[in-house]
């Protein structure tokens, strides 16, 4: 099982739209969700638990244009891979929708392996970059310098490159359980000299690195033959206050 890419797909074009996403489900890598106007996306962009990974944002649109649009993202601080699709191939276009943030810009008509080919490669370079932070409870998660950040007590948390792998490919996992040979596959490979036990032993190192009460999981939990992250996890002083009331 690998972990999938929550994709928003914003697009007025309701069999164009219809047609990306049922090529992402096929495809198995992503999780698309679809918008057809800029206040949808908003909508979406902003709701509760709201995660993406990419966004595949059409220039024309019934309520506004889509480079502003992205600019206006980029403004608000949203670094998230971003694909603008357009019906216009024209060099200013081009350098219009660059401008205003996007990290790649395709026209229409495009071939579907093509823009899945650009999606994946956005997704791999977003991953590697300095600008890929991600949330996990009290912490913000920066896997390309291995650290953990927790802003309230500017505590920061050193990680190996196998800790690193464990917390992203959890993280990928959207919340769900993740087995313990799946994880060592994904994180170690195939390799018949690694078991389970060299799993669980790095489990338990970042346990003790990142659970206020390493007793207690309430990040990186057992279950269903495996493990799962639990990213919405109380803070610290919030659970301080619950057991105080």
């Amino acid at each position: 099982m690998a972990s999938q890419h929550p994709i928003l797909v914003v697009d007025d074009d309701a069999a164009l739209r219809a047609a990306l996403i049922e090529q992402l489900v096929q495809d198995g890598e992503f999780l698309p969700s679809e918008a057809a106007s800029l206040a949808e996306a908003e909508s979406k962009l902003t709701g509760a638990n709201a995660r993406f990974d990419a966004i595949l944002l059409d220039v024309g649109l019934p309520d506004g244009d889509g480079c502003d649009f992205c600019r206006r993202l980029r403004s608000q601080g949203l670094r998230t891979p971003i694909i603008m699709l357009t019906g216009s191939a024209e060099e200013t276009d081009v350098v219009r929708g660059l401008d205003s943030g996007a990290n790649d810009y395709i026209a229409k008509p495009f071939r579907l392996n093509e823009l899945l080919a650009r999606l994946r490669a956005q997704l791999r370079s977003f991953e590697s970059s300095e600008d890929a932070v991600f949330t996990i409870g009290p912490y913000t998660f920066r896997p390309a310098v291995k650290q953990l950040l927790e802003p309230t007590r500017n505590k920061r948390i050193r990680l190996t490159d196998k800790e690193t792998a464990i917390l992203k490919f959890l993280y990928r996992a959207a919340g769900k359980a993740v087995s313990r040979q799946v994880l060592l596959n994904e994180v170690w490979g195939y390799n018949a000299a690694v078991t389970t036990h060299t799993l669980e032993t790095h489990v338990y190192r970042l346990r003790q690195k990142i659970e206020p009460d390493p007793a207690v999981s309430r990040l990186l939990l057992t279950e269903g033959g495996g493990y799962r992250l639990n990213v919405e996890a109380e803070r610290p002083s919030a659970m301080a206050h619950a057991n105080q009331g």
